[in-house]
């Protein structure tokens, strides 16, 4: 295991540069890795030197989601961590305790990154695969590798979607649905002519160029950039997507819910499979 599962750097004059460091596990999201991130997210929110973030990750993978195989009950878990947000009980039985941690650790922790008042950039390559969809799309920009590939394969597990449910602002309400309904996998050029990423580069060009980006936007001046990203974010608002996310969440919880009721655990393990590309 490495020392810390989130580095934080200053490549440039005004640039954060945050990297997920678990490339043993393809990135995934253990409760330790989701918490770093939220600290390194916290420093350079609150450091006036930094105008630009870019998220980026160690390893031929962004992300490979959610890890599934941390053990132990929700409260010891959460237990090591002081919560971001105002939900609690996550010792209590039931539905209550895992919607508790959800909420906090997967919406709430996606959300608070959306609205980080400074632009962000991620940088994708190889596979991003459901929870890791939620560090991308909380992010202004998203360049990727041409290697990036992106899938939601919760369909498969028996729940509707991931917790963080921007798949229709992200590629539109019909796309939204097939990729839902067959998980299949999203190449980086698909995603740009979508509009769910912004610039699709080589992969061995991608730090470089998503460096050079954040210098560019850094030459802006800071309190302009906040309110353009306020500007945009509000629109989005506008459109329902907060209601719609939340109606989705709670979706996502009836699904927990019942798989705990029919399988004795929170997904459906006859489709955990992921599809194959070609």
């Amino acid at each position: 295991m490495p020392e810390t599962p989130v580095a934080y750097e200053t490549p440039a004059e005004h640039v954060a540069r945050i990297v997920l460091n678990r490339p043993e596990a393809r990135n995934a999201q253990d409760t330790g890795l989701l918490y770093a991130l939220n600290d390194a997210f916290d420093r350079a929110a609150r450091d006036d030197a930094t105008k630009v973030i870019i998220l980026a990750a160690v390893g031929p993978h962004f992300s490979s989601g959610h890890d599934l195989r941390e053990g132990g009950e929700i409260a010891e878990q959460m237990a090591p961590f002081e919560p971001v947000g105002t939900w609690c009980g996550f010792g209590c039985a039931g539905a209550e305790g895992r919607m508790a941690r959800e909420k906090e650790i997967y919406l709430g922790l996606s959300e608070r990154w959306r609205n980080i008042p400074k632009p962000t950039i991620a940088a994708v390559q190889g596979k991003c695969i459901s929870g890791g969809l939620m560090l991308a799309w909380p992010c202004d920009l998203i360049v990727a590798a041409e290697d990036a590939l992106f899938c939601d394969n919760t369909v498969g597990l028996g729940v509707g979607g991931v917790e963080y449910f921007a798949h229709p602002w992200e590629v539109g309400p019909r796309k939204a649905k097939e990729l839902l309904f067959t998980a299949d996998w999203l190449t980086a050029h698909e995603a740009r002519a979508l509009g769910m990423v912004n610039q699709v580069v080589p992969a061995e060009e991608l730090q470089d160029r998503v460096l050079d980006l954040a210098k560019r936007i850094a030459t802006k001046p800071m309190f302009a950039l906040k309110l353009a990203k306020e500007a945009v974010n509000a629109a989005e608002d506008a459109q329902g997507r907060v209601g719609a996310m939340g109606t989705a969440f709670a979706l996502h919880q009836l699904a927990h819910s019942h798989n705990m009721q029919v399988h004795g655990r929170p997904v459906d393990p006859s489709g955990i499979a992921l599809p194959k590309r070609g």
